[in-house]
């Protein structure tokens, strides 16, 4: 695994920490055998676990992923506005900018909270009214804590097709929730599954631009970033990042507008919901007991091994698993046992 590759991960499995080292000794760069380099492991988490360093690591994880809906829009208060108007086109109303700003003086108080030097980078979508709600965002932060913002269309909203007929959509989305939010396609449009493979592209994108150093991560300061875009790109994008299932994803309320939630790096070095958001706000949202307690583990995740420790809600997939291979021949036996006394 060449160190770019593994960089893109927060927390190395214990697969990738194998192979790291069986190609750290290969290109002889492990310093414990005599007469090889040895290694300064710097300040990067996964060449500390590998004991493998490329000289070029520079890499340093945002402190916050900050995902904001945007504000009230013409759409939201009358949906007859996409009949005349294309939904990229929506404005912000007066009350969804007011909420912008609020937002903003929100976010503000969120990363400046443990005061210290800290600086914001903007990813936004390329619709109107999340623009406008950025614009009005951005007014609560001085220019020099901006690090830079980015129009990103892979965060755009679900595609619904175009010019939208106000009394056929109601149907289309009654239609969807019989037939289930993630894979319903809208006629001419796009389904949640769609959102998920371009969200999933733009992460790909993201990582890249952490691994380069690209959003300006200062080692003396920490990196926020604010991912301003739309309710259910914002809960796919959720979605892709903490590995829920299809049903995990249906079971998810919306965002309300301008509503904003907190991905925060734990001392482990995972992102978890729960550093800053609380379990009531988690149920809230719709998440399930399963779904909290990873949160809580990702919180205060150490550094032991991932397979071990980290949820794959494997009780989504596995009715009544076995604990272990000899609780399985126990009960083998005593089902001969049992045979045995009839015979």
């Amino acid at each position: 695994m060449s160190h770019a590759t593994a960089a893109r991960h927060p927390v190395a499995t214990p697969q990738e920490a194998g192979a790291a080292e069986e190609e750290e000794e290969e290109n002889h760069h492990d310093h414990h055998h005599p007469g090889r380099a040895s290694v300064d492991l710097g300040d990067c988490r996964f060449c500390e676990m590998t004991r493998q360093h490329h000289p070029q690591c520079a890499r340093r994880l945002p402190k916050r992923i900050i995902l904001v809906r945007h504000g009230e829009s013409q759409g939201n208060l009358d949906m007859s506005a996409y009949t005349t108007t294309p939904d990229y086109r929506i404005p912000l109303t007066a009350l969804g900018a007011e909420q912008a700003r609020a937002a903003g003086r929100g976010i503000l108080d969120v990363v400046a909270s443990g005061g210290g030097n800290w600086k914001v980078y903007f990813y936004v979508s390329p619709y109107a009214r999340t623009r406008a709600t950025l614009r009005e965002i951005g007014r609560a932060f001085p220019r020099e804590r901006v690090i830079g913002a980015r129009e990103e269309c892979r965060v755009r909203e679900q595609d619904f097709g175009n010019f939208q007929v106000e009394e056929r959509m109601r149907a289309v989305k009654e239609t969807r929730q019989r037939f289930g939010r993630f894979f319903f396609r809208f006629p001419e449009g796009e389904s949640a599954a769609d959102v998920f493979d371009r969200v999933a592209s733009f992460l790909e994108s993201l990582w890249r631009d952490i691994d380069m150093g690209r959003l300006g991560q200062d080692p003396s300061c920490e990196t926020n970033l604010v991912i301003v875009s739309h309710g259910l790109t914002s809960r796919v994008f959720l979605m892709k990042w903490f590995k829920w299932t299809v049903d995990q994803f249906e079971r998810l309320n919306n965002f309300e507008n301008c509503e904003f939630r907190v991905m925060q790096l734990g001392p482990g070095g995972e992102y978890s919901l729960l550093v800053h958001h609380t379990k009531e706000e988690l149920e809230q949202w719709g998440m399930s007991p399963e779904m909290i307690a990873d949160q809580q583990w990702r919180a205060s995740a150490n550094r032991r091994s991932w397979a071990e420790e980290c949820s794959s809600f494997i009780d989504s997939f596995f009715e009544d698993p076995k604990d272990s291979e000899s609780s399985s021949e126990e009960e083998d036996e005593e089902a001969n046992g049992r045979i045995n006394d009839l015979e």
